[in-house]
């Protein structure tokens, strides 16, 4: 086995560090880069919230510059996936996350916590763009919502043709995928003539909906991880 690790600069070393230490190959190629946004929110907008939702460890890390490090402690926090509530743990924060065997927007609006949400608000932490699930469904439940987006996501420059030539050439054959933008990063990246080498590879997905996205895109040698923490990943390559 030989794996590529796709996520953002600077958020591989984890799983770096275990492929290394059981002598599985690997190369890391971002396929998503990950910029600041100049959106801000004011203390007062915070002050009359009820609960943070984290959608990504994206949008904790940049909340986390915009608040200087300073969250409030009077809401309730959630995460999106088990990966996000550890990376509110790091500055002290527990969050509810979505249950284990559904780590994305479908079964965090599942949890107890969120059936009965009438007239409070909610502030969603995430990226410009993105699916609406969460918002609509909340405020289906009479919920007030808002977006607070920290982050944007771009395609890094790559040679779609060269890139995936190394891949080829180095023996990939499991792909790491942690989102649906990855996901779709790496298809228009990969050319025609290449996509036959892609479709024979291993793809570990990070939830349910990805992995409808793949299958949708022409893949079908599957792995759903239920969750893009490192742990999770791991089981999936029955590591």
């Amino acid at each position: 086995m030989k794996v590529l690790l796709t996520r953002p600069l600077g958020r591989n070393q984890a799983m770096e560090e275990q492929l290394s230490r059981r002598d599985v190959a690997y190369l890391v190629t971002p396929l998503l880069a990950i910029i600041d946004t100049n959106e801000s929110i004011t203390n007062a907008v915070l002050d009359q919230t009820d609960n943070l939702l984290f959608i990504s460890t994206n949008a904790v890390d940049f909340a986390a510059k915009k608040l200087h490090n300073n969250f409030p402690s009077y809401c309730r926090y959630f995460a999106v996936g088990q990966a996000t509530a550890d990376s509110l743990a790091q500055y002290n924060i527990h969050a509810v996350s979505s249950p284990e065997d559904s780590q994305d927007s479908e079964g965090l609006l599942s949890l107890p916590q969120l059936q009965h949400v009438e007239k409070q608000s909610f502030i969603i932490v995430r990226g410009l763009g993105g699916r609406e699930t969460l918002a609509e469904q909340l405020q289906l439940r009479g919920a007030n919502v808002s977006y607070w987006q920290v982050y944007q996501r771009a395609l890094p420059k790559l040679d779609g043709k060269e890139i995936t030539q190394h891949w080829k050439s180095f023996g990939i054959d499991t792909i790491v995928i942690t989102s649906g933008e990855t996901l779709s990063n790496l298809i228009e990246l990969v050319p025609k003539e290449l996509f036959a080498w892609l479709r024979a590879c291993h793809i570990i997905v990070p939830s349910n909906r990805v992995e409808l996205q793949a299958k949708a895109m022409g893949l079908s040698h599957i792995t759903n991880a239920n969750g893009a923490n490192t742990q999770a990943i791991l089981t999936s390559l029955a590591l």
